[in-house]
């Protein structure tokens, strides 16, 4: 409760000093546009959580959506597939791609680092080699789920953004009502333990990545609605970053363990709204991904001072690298 209060009080804090940072700031044009990336990397966000929870991580997200999307547009365009069947198609393949990854690190015990960034040079190669390096966009064979998920809007609010709420209400549901997030949390918090008390470990790791590849394979189909097409070298570039910085900001812990859905949603927002208010506030863009490292720089150390059982010496600490510093 403590982070979701303090994730709540700097991210209104954040959002105060964004409108007072330009005039532009508080425009309907401004906020649709943040809306719409909340909701599309927000999926990302969320997808990763549970496998975050259950001590897991994926570096291959990324790489995931540039071979994702790549496919779906060459089937759709290029094989001139029916839509949904391409659709079914593309989400049945990151949702076996989650598969792989879960039994090569529950069954073969591999490091869900090593296999994960394997995957990355993997499911880019392959990206890049099913469209002979080539970009490949959508045509006009896309129109229905154009229209169904991005044009126009719902109360307001982008579909993407909506879409993610409504992702966001089942996956909660999922993970703080449902024995699946009681198991990875436990699994997160101790595995050993999990293990000796009866819980299908290597099952529930499984279905983590699983959730993970496939909210990556949703995000490659909205993506595709809203870009039209795809770069196989390029596409998904540093999306897992996205993915786990704004799981982070959002207070799940990379030990295992511990996560909350909206801290989640409140994270995405933080991650998104920083770049947002750096450009308002004359930021050179260039500077991007520095305020972003360093916000997650700073939740992480706010969060280890949460965790911290003697928070004096932790706060000695701190001063310690200080004066190393200067």
């Amino acid at each position: 409760m403590k982070k979701l209060l303090g994730l709540a009080t700097f991210l209104i804090i954040l959002y105060v000093a964004l409108l007072m940072s330009d005039p532009t700031a508080g425009s309907a044009a401004n906020h649709i546009n943040l809306a719409k990336r909340i909701g599309l990397f927000g999926i990302l966000c969320l997808g990763v959580t549970p496998l975050i929870i259950s001590g897991g991580i994926d570096l291959s997200i990324g790489a995931v959506v540039g071979f994702c999307a790549t496919a779906l547009a060459i089937l759709i365009n290029d094989k001139q597939w029916n839509p949904h069947a391409a659709v079914a198609t593309v989400l049945g393949m990151g949702a076996t791609i989650g598969f792989i990854n879960g039994v090569l690190v529950t069954k073969l015990r591999l490091q869900p680092f090593v296999v994960t960034l394997c995957g990355l040079f993997v499911y880019r190669g392959l990206a890049r080699w099913i469209a002979n390096d080539g970009i490949k966009g959508l045509g006009s064979n896309f129109t229905f789920y154009v229209e169904l998920c991005r044009d126009g809007s719902v109360f307001g609010m982008p579909k993407y953004f909506v879409i993610f709420l409504i992702l966001a209400a089942i996956l909660g549901v999922i993970v703080h009502f449902s024995i699946y997030g009681r198991y990875w949390q436990a699994i997160g918090s101790n595995e050993k333990t999990a293990h000796y008390s009866g819980i299908l470990v290597d099952w529930y790791k499984i279905l983590a990545y699983v959730i993970c590849s496939l909210f990556a394979a949703i995000f490659s189909v909205l993506y595709l609605t809203e870009y039209k097409a795809a770069t196989p070298s390029d596409t998904g570039n540093f999306f897992e970053l996205y993915a786990i910085a704004g799981a982070v900001l959002g207070g799940v812990s990379l030990r295992g363990g511990e996560g909350n859905i909206l801290g989640v949603i409140f994270g995405t927002m933080i991650l998104w709204i920083l770049p947002n208010f750096t450009r308002m506030w004359g930021i050179s863009d260039t500077l991007q991904y520095t305020v972003i490292g360093l916000a997650l720089l700073f939740g992480a150390m706010v969060d280890e001072l949460i965790r911290a059982k003697d928070k004096a010496e932790y706060w000695r600490n701190i001063l310690r690298v200080w004066k190393l510093i200067k």
